[in-house]
Parts: structure tokens; sequence; C-alpha cells
């Protein structure tokens, strides 16, 4: 497969996590949350406590507009005049195509990928997608992702960092361990600079916040809860927390 090709695999999965196919995904223009200007290329990113893919109602959005390294990243209810709503996907591919340009480690990509060229002999359904999530205000790429300021930790807070530097503003849908939440709509999501490999340290919604607390609650990264490998693989459903379950639609809020 193509870079290409990679690109709209893995800018697709969280809407292919919807329940709807590739194709489908990519252009039935679901309700979100980007403005005009940033189009149906904008990727609009809620947690499974606050919506669903027929209503997000709260989408990641950066801290008033600040276009700043470490402004942090909170959600905040959907709107498509809201320019610190607009996101688009950025590099993307597979985990295997980050340790190739040396942006995840050799043990991320020996868990969520292959570390052996070439890289498309990878086992089928082992190689995640991977990609980064760039801040683009009214549609222009900033150049600043979604991210972590230093190596994952329990509880470090999300904040815009410079995408392509390294593998803390990469993200990573665990789609090969996590069957069960992703056949209900929902992953959790995975940051490149993982050293947990039993519980992952995954994107997550404060627990016990609300998007319209004040101030407002910041995303961060805690370790995965419920069980990421065994037989069957992939955390149950049920035993994930919900604020560590994401979907995302594609488009224009209508």
């Amino acid at each position: 497969m193509s870079i290409k090709s990679k690109v709209l695999a893995a800018a697709a999965t969280l809407t292919l996590v919807g329940g709807v196919g590739a194709a489908g995904a990519l252009s039935a223009g679901t309700a979100a949350a980007a403005t005009p200007s940033c189009g149906h290329s904008c990727i609009d990113i809620f947690s499974r406590d606050f919506g669903t893919h027929a209503s997000p109602n709260f989408v990641v959005d950066v801290l008033r507009q600040g276009e700043n390294v470490g402004q942090p990243i909170i959600l905040f209810r959907t709107s498509n005049s809201d320019p610190a709503e607009d996101f688009t996907v950025s590099f993307q591919g597979l985990t295997s195509d980050f340790f190739a340009a040396g942006l995840v480690s050799s043990a991320v990509a020996l868990h969520y990928g292959c570390t052996t060229p070439p890289f498309s002999t990878c086992a089928a359904g082992v190689d995640d997608p991977a990609f980064e999530i760039e801040y683009a205000p009214f549609g222009v790429d900033s150049g600043l992702c979604m991210g972590l300021a230093a190596t994952a930790v329990a509880n470090e807070g999300v904040t815009l960092q410079p995408c392509g530097v390294s593998a803390k503003t990469v993200w990573i849908t665990d789609t090969a361990d996590s069957p069960a939440t992703l056949a209900n709509g929902y992953i959790p999501l995975i940051n490149g600079s993982d050293t947990n490999f039993s519980h992952p340290f995954v994107l997550t919604y404060p627990a016990f916040g609300f998007p319209t607390d004040k101030p407002r609650p910041q995303l961060k990264v805690t370790n995965l809860t419920g069980f990421s490998h065994g037989f069957p693989p992939g955390p149950i459903l049920s035993t994930v927390n919900s604020n560590q379950l994401w979907g995302a639609n594609f488009g224009v809020l209508k």
C-alpha cells in the first residue's frame, strides 16, 4: 500500500469505528465541528462520555484559540464558527511507517507494528494505523499538533507541540488489541511515546470533569483501563473507562 493510501486508511480509522465503510466515512459529511474554511478535510474527535457519531456535542478544541507551543487541549461545544476546533490529520500511515521515519521507538513498533523491512510483510491486523493531529484554524496548518511536552507519564496534560519532531505527537489506534471497543464504535488512542505496553498511556478526559466546567478540564494521558492483551485479545468494552474511548467525524457542522 502506498503512503498516500495509508494516509486515507489512517485518517478514516476513527470514522470507521462508527460502523461505516471507508468511502462512506470520508464522503458522508457527518455532522462535525470544523469551520467552512477547514471543510471536509478537518477531523473532529469526540469523547464517548459526551456524544455519539450522530451527535458529537463536544469536540477537541485549543483553549482560547491559542496558537502556541504548550497551549492546553480541551473539549468544547461543537461550532462551525470556532477555529479552535479545526484540526487536520497531518502525517499519517501505519506504526511501521512512523518507525521507519524515526518518530517512534523500536519497542513501540514491535508492539503496535513491526520493525523488520519490508514493512509490507507485517502480519495482517498487527500494524496499527497512526497519525498526527494538526491544529489548522480556518484551514491553515499551524505546524503544531496535539501531543505531549515529554514522554508519556500518568496524568500528563495534552497540549500543542511541534509536528513531526518526535513520538510525543503521534497517536496510535490500537485496532489489533481493541476488537471489542472497535466493534462498538470507539477506540483508545495510544500516545506514540508510550513505554508501558501492558497498560499503555492513552488519551483521557479527566474523571468527574465536564466540558463546560471552569477552568476548562485539560485532556491528559493515563494508563488504559481493562486488559490490553489476552484471549480474545483486547480490552472488553465494559472494562475500559468511557473517558478513554474516542470517535471522530469529518467535515463542517450542519
